[in-house]
Order: structure tokens, then sequence, then C-alpha cells
């Protein structure tokens, strides 16, 4: 076995289990080289895109535009700057996909400080463990264990720049560690590290419906925009999970005591989408020069800041009854979103639920969510519960736990 292969293989276990390749529309003999096969947008290091905390969580995987809290990093940074309180800390723990396996667990670690009135800093560690495994050769022979593992460290720097209005750049560390140190024919693989940024605004104002007192939101981050990842010393490297968010939420309080925040969001993953490739009579890739020829679709071999922007347009297409292909209709199956719900109770008590929706042909991630928070003095709890539409998904009874404090109510200024 080749140290690419090893490496390829690992890298799409790893995908596989954490991922839209879930989906529960393949089926054998899907993806066998037709032009019409499931198309999921793929990157490296998906952990970056698992909603780390619970109420976003409880909300259909929501954030972009929510009130501020301490794990806006996550969603949006930039809400930072509109935080209430002095400094925070949380810290959220979720047994992954217990239904498969019992020993993949994901962790996260975020504080927040304001420097002034106009600006926040923050920092976050994700930790994600995938268990213990083996490696074994291509004869089955057992090789070493592994217990492979991935982790980001980050840091913002959010500002308000107006009453209604902040920005905020987030820096990255990226390490995916999933076989290193495991030699395959006198090569070495590595752990593969990375570095990226996210760009981020949000906006709130206050509104008058129905003589209620309402927060109006919106929300973009552009996140993990970074160089591709590599797992060994030769040129193969993939993409960051480079994603747009974007969102809006409306919280209406409806006396002193209770209050509702109504809220979606819409993600599309900046990453090139899988080629249609030629294929020969017998079913092997046409190539040339070593290439494999494409059909439809464009090249996906190119670079970070190109693959942004081709993202929008490079999809092979859906055919059409008269035989044409719409590149349109199959990048709005790419666009994924999410709607939620949080009622709050005298800013103490609050009760989440949301829904979450990915393409079938995208990957099929279609799941409810509940949650509940409370809220006491500086001291946060809160859970979410994960409920997929349709049976036998390894998503099932995904639970998140997030403990959190918030010190020094401090207020926002009214005028800047």
């Amino acid at each position: 076995m080749s140290l690419k292969k090893l490496i390829t293989y690992t890298a799409t276990l790893l995908l596989t289990i954490t991922t839209n390749v879930f989906s529960q529309s393949i089926t054998p003999g899907q993806l066998n080289g037709s032009e019409d096969d499931t198309r999921p947008v793929e990157s490296a290091v998906p952990f970056l895109t698992i909603a780390p905390e619970s109420r976003g969580g409880a909300m259909g995987d929501i954030g972009a535009a929510t009130s501020p809290d301490i794990n806006s990093m996550h969603w949006n940074p930039a809400k930072y700057a509109f935080i209430d309180n002095k400094f925070g800390v949380s810290f959220s723990y979720t047994p992954w996909l217990r239904n498969l396996v019992s020993d993949i667990d994901l962790g996260y670690l975020v504080g927040y400080y304001r420097l002034d009135k106009y600006q926040v800093i923050a920092a976050s560690l994700r930790y994600f463990s995938l268990g213990e495994i083996e490696f074994r050769n291509e004869q089955g022979e057992f090789i070493k264990p592994a217990k492979p593992n991935e982790l980001a460290v980050d840091a913002t720097y959010s500002r308000l720049f107006g009453e209604h209005f902040s920005g905020a750049l987030a820096f990255r560390y990226i390490n995916s560690n999933l076989a290193s140190g495991l030699s395959v024919m006198g090569v070495d693989s590595k752990a593969g590290q990375s570095f990226a940024v996210d760009v981020a605004t949000y906006y709130n104002n206050t509104v008058r419906i129905s003589d209620k007192d309402s927060k109006l939101s919106f929300g973009l981050n552009i996140s993990n925009i970074g160089k591709k990842i590599s797992y060994g010393n030769d040129a193969n490297k993939d993409f960051l999970p480079t994603n747009m968010r974007l969102g809006g939420a409306l919280c209406i309080d409806i006396n002193s005591y209770n209050s509702f925040t109504f809220a979606a969001d819409l993600n599309k993953l900046l990453v090139p989408t899988p080629p249609i490739y030629w294929t020969s009579v017998n079913g092997g890739d046409t190539t040339a020069n070593g290439n494999k020829i494409i059909k439809y679709g464009k090249d996906p071999n190119i670079s970070v800041v190109s693959g942004i922007f081709q993202s929008f347009y490079d999809a092979p297409g859906v055919p059409n009854k008269d035989g044409h292909r719409s590149v349109l209709k199959e990048e709005l199956r790419e666009v994924y979103y999410s709607i939620g719900l949080e009622y709050w109770y005298r800013k103490q008590f609050a009760i989440r639920g949301g829904y979450f929706h990915e393409n079938q042909y995208k990957g099929n991630r279609k799941f409810f969510t509940l949650g509940l928070g409370l809220r006491l003095n500086v001291f946060g709890i809160d859970f979410s519960y994960l409920v997929p539409t349709h049976a036998n998904n390894p998503l099932a009874n995904t639970l998140r736990f997030t403990l959190s404090f918030d010190f020094g109510s401090t207020k926002k200024p009214k005028n800047l």
C-alpha cells in the first residue's frame, strides 16, 4: 500500500464518519461513473463544520445572526462586539456518532474579553478525537494502533464600526493528525497543518412590530479561508472547508417575561464541485498526458482563491429533458439551510428547536433539533438533541452539552 493510498483511505474513512457521505440516497452502484451521480462537495478537516456547542446546535445549526454569546466564535465572531458582559468562558462536549462507535468525541473551549466599549478579543480550542483504530496493509496484516485526532486553535478581534454594525477577523491554526509517523515503503506520513482566516460582519437594529420592541439582525461569515492541507510529502493537497454562512434573525419581546427569536441560516461550501470525466467503452477513465479528461464541470485542481470564486459556477449541471444541463440548478442544490426558534422566559430559561436541510444529491443530511437552556447569574447550562428524519442515521441521538460563565455586565455604547 502506497503512502498516498493509505492517507487517502484514512482521510476518506474519517470524512465518511463526520460529514455528508452519510447520504441516505446513495446506494451501491450509484457511484459508478454515470453523469447523474450524487456529487457531494468534499474537503479535508470536515470537523471544522460540526456545530460544537449546544445553543446553535439546538436551533438546527444556526448562529450567523442570533444574539451574541460566548460561543459566537464558530458562527460569527463579529457578534462579540455587541456582547453585554466583560468576559466569559465556555466549555462544550459532544459524544459524536455514538450509534456507530463509542470513542469519538468533540470538545470545544472558548473565551472572550472586552478591551473597551468598541473592541473584543476571543480565543477558542476545538479538539476532535477519533478514537482508536488499527492500521493494516492490503493483506490485512496488523501494522500499528493509532489514535487519530484533529484540533483547531482560533483567535479573533471584533470591533464596532457604528451603533448597529460590527466586523471581525479570526485567525486559525489547524492540525489534522490522521496517520502521523506511519512509514510506508520508506515514506513517512505526517500530520496535516494549515492556517486559515474568517471574515465576518454583523448588523442589528431595534424595530417595532405590533407595538412590540424587537431586534432585527443579519450576519455574514466566510470561514476557513486558507491554504490547502497535505498529509505527505507529495503534491496532493486538499481544500479546507471554506464556507459562506449568511443568516438573519428577529427577536420579539412579547413582554418583560417572554421573548421569541426566529432565525435562519444559508450555507455554501466555497470549494470546487467534483466534475464529470469522460470514460472509455470499458468504463475506465479517459486520460490525456496522464490526466483525466473533464466532460462537464471545471478543473478542481486550482488555487484556493480561484476555487472560492469558481465554486459558484463550476457544477457539472443537472440534465434537463431537452438534454441541456442546468449549472444553476446544481449550484442551488449545494446551498443548505437551517431554521430555528428560541423562546426565553425572564432571560433565565430557554426552549429551542430547529430544522437542518441538505439536498439529497449533496449529502442528504436532514434532521430536527431540540434543546434547553438555563441561566443563573453568571452561570449557564445548555444541551441539545438531534432527531434525524431517516431511520438508521449515524447522527441519531447526538447530544451536546455546554457550560458557560459570563462576568461583569457592561453597557454597549449608544453613540459612536
